[in-house]
């Protein structure tokens, strides 16, 4: 029967029908994605000059900045969504009705590796594992900023306008409302038990039920989560709870190579997805980073869009179990 499912971390409602799978249409298959056309590729090595000057690169050979012989490689994003620069527009007559600001902050593009590729998984894992490292690097870069989130995502299907793998880095100027949300349950529950931290906690129950866990390692664990929004979403948890992504530790990189690669065994080809790094904002005094990764398997309907109600069709057990398998 269907079931209504609240995130914990978010509080947000899911519906989990599974008897939905069987819908005319709802058969999640995916179809490879197109090569990476080189020659059209501004990521691509010897490009250079198609980006804006490099903010800093990983380049083992010593090699000239905006030049080949990078490994990974930052450079401000060509058509940001905030700038340094961005100044304060006129007010309006009525604040309380029309307020806006200075869209102002940092938006940086992450180039993942050279290889014209469009997807993590296809990486090797000591590439993922350097890519992840400079995304820490850059996150640490804008300390200052209320909100840093870094975002992947994989093919058009999920608003990729360059195929070739990379991230991108947002130093906003303010904590979103959804973050926001977040950093107060984390208080909140805290609060309530004494300083236990909410995500810490959760981590531990799902170990010890093992029913909705992917796989784990040294750093961290992968997990669907109990109230998963979208078929097979997943979970990177670091098995040490810590606040901030950006600080010394482990990264759960490896973990998040090996997770894209189940998706992939499991569908045939890299799924359109979007993936994101979670980490404390200012003023959470209790928090855990996480990595969210959400395949793009299923159209966002008027429900979704006009209820934030996630309706999900497969159920995070069985999500969890196809990807052990994978």
């Amino acid at each position: 029967m269907p079931e209504v499912r609240i995130d914990p971390l978010t509080g947000l409602r899911a519906i989990v029908a599974t008897d939905r799978a069987g819908r005319p249409g709802e058969e999640m298959t995916v179809a490879p994605a197109p090569p990476v056309d080189v020659a059209q590729d501004p990521f691509a090595p010897g490009h250079e000059d198609r980006t804006k000057p490099e903010l800093t690169a990983v380049r083992p050979d010593g090699s000239a900045p905006d030049t080949p012989g990078w490994q990974v490689r930052v450079v401000p994003n060509l058509y940001p969504a905030i700038t340094p620069d961005s100044v304060e527009p006129e007010p309006m007559a009525d604040r309380d009705l029309f307020w806006a600001g200075a869209a102002r902050g940092a938006h940086e593009v992450i180039v993942n590796a050279p290889d014209a590729t469009g997807s993590l998984a296809a990486l090797s894992v000591e590439q993922a594992v350097a890519a992840v490292e400079v995304w820490r690097e850059r996150m640490r870069a804008h300390a200052e900023a209320p909100c840093v989130h870094l975002s992947v995502n994989e093919r058009r299907e999920s608003g990729a306008s360059i195929q070739h793998t990379h991230a991108q880095l947002y130093a906003l100027p303010f904590v979103p409302a959804a973050i926001a949300r977040e950093r107060e349950r984390f208080g909140a529950y805290a609060t309530r038990t004494d300083g236990a931290n909410l995500l810490g906690d959760l981590l531990q129950h799902e170990v010890r039920l093992r029913e909705r866990i992917v796989a784990i390692d040294d750093e961290a664990v992968l997990m669907a989560p109990y109230g998963s929004r979208v078929p097979y979403q997943l979970m990177i948890v670091p098995r040490v709870v810590r606040a901030r992504f950006e600080d010394p530790g482990p990264t759960g990189a490896a973990l998040l190579h090996g997770a894209l690669g189940r998706l992939v065994r499991a569908f045939g080809a890299s799924p359109p997805l979007n993936l994101w790094v979670r980490t404390a904002p200012q003023g959470a005094e209790h928090f855990c980073w996480r990595i969210d990764i959400w395949p793009r398997l299923a159209y966002l309907a008027g429900l979704e869009l006009g209820t934030g109600i996630g309706l999900n069709s497969v159920s995070p057990e069985r999500a969890a179990a196809a990807l052990r398998e994978a």
